[in-house]
């Protein structure tokens, strides 16, 4: 019996995002996907690349419909939107995967510092993260899974082992990420414009991110400290993906070896995180289109640092396919179905 399943907000790049990959997962039916925007088009009018996969329409939010019809729901709406909708969601006994960043993080006070006032904070408690490669057994049984951001899940994953092990200096960790113009989402901005990003290359909300707290709070988890990091992210011309350099002390000159065999480690059985043979690093256009994560890194022994790579799609295991596999694990799936995927190359 396929999984029902509605994605609300679903006309934006994550929304989709969804849709493509969903078209391709045989324990999935997506039987509702809402728009205000676009209520009462066909999807393929407004996506035409989805023509011979949907014969769905567009509708107006409506829980009731959701609800009835649904098991699990993805909300894909602005931040604030998704504090206000989930609440309802979760009373009507459905499963939900928030892609904003509502739920994120457990501290209301440091969500309300960085983002706005939040509505339901009873539901941080609820709410797991879903970086599945840490967090696979909650995920298992969530009701709520708050699905990470896209330059947290690139940042995380490469330090998270490397942390957890005491390899590195948690006060030393600088995060320089850049990003595709998917990631700022598909509503029309100046800053977006294509004679704006086309051969320019550029930092913005330069220690200011929004992701920065989501990203201190995992990586202070990791080693029980509290972790501050410089985190600066990039926007490039190209449409998606993201590329993460970290540089970071470590400690007790441990070597290169050792710290490329604790990522090891600590990814052995999780399928779509790729540590690099030595020597190799990742490439953004090898990730195109997929749920991977590829991590490369090299020490540099003259100052005694670590520098690492990880690359990912922002679109993908950055958003919308690690947001089914949460799904596929909160159903009792094998968390690799419906994302299997090779990259989009060239």
């Amino acid at each position: 019996m396929a999984i029902k399943i509605s994605i609300i907000g679903a006309s934006g790049y994550t929304g989709v995002e969804l849709m493509r990959l969903l078209s391709d997962h045989n324990e999935a039916e997506l039987v509702c996907v809402t728009s205000r925007q676009y209520a009462g088009k066909k999807v393929t009018s407004v996506f035409p690349s989805l023509i011979g996969f949907y014969d769905l329409e567009f509708v107006e939010p409506n829980i009731e419909l959701i609800s009835n019809n649904s098991e699990v729901v993805f909300t894909c709406v602005p931040h604030q939107t998704a504090m206000d909708v989930v609440p309802t969601l979760l009373k009507k006994g459905l499963k939900v995967i928030d892609l904003s960043a509502d739920f994120r993080i457990s501290d209301k006070d440091v969500y309300e510092k960085w983002y706005q006032s939040h509505t339901s904070p009873d539901l941080l408690k609820d709410a797991v993260y879903g970086l599945v490669e840490i967090y696979r057994d909650k995920i298992k049984t969530a009701r709520l899974v708050a699905n990470p951001g896209c330059y947290p899940t690139s940042t995380i994953l490469p330090l998270y082992p490397l942390l957890k092990e005491g390899l590195i200096d948690e006060h030393s960790i600088i995060v320089d990420s850049k990003s595709g113009t998917s990631g700022a989402g598909r509503s029309l901005s100046h800053a977006i414009l294509f004679c704006e990003v086309n051969e320019a290359f550029k930092a913005y909300k330069i220690a200011e991110h929004r992701h920065t707290p989501e990203i201190e709070q995992e990586l202070s988890k990791a080693c029980g400290k509290n972790v501050l990091i410089n985190f600066t992210p990039h926007l490039v011309p190209m449409s998606r993906g993201i590329l993460t350099t970290i540089y970071a002390n470590v400690k007790n000159n441990v070597s290169e070896d050792e710290l490329r065999q604790a990522l090891s480690n600590f990814y052995n059985n999780s399928y779509f995180v790729k540590i690099l043979p030595k020597g190799q690093f990742p490439n953004v256009l090898n990730v195109r289109g997929t749920n991977f994560c590829h991590i490369g890194l090299k020490k540099d022994v003259r100052t005694n640092r670590v520098i690492i790579i990880s690359a990912i799609d922002n679109l993908c295991k950055g958003a919308s396919g690690q947001a089914i596999q949460n799904m596929n694990l909160m159903a009792g799936l094998d968390e690799k179905v419906g994302l299997m995927q090779p990259g989009l190359y060239p």
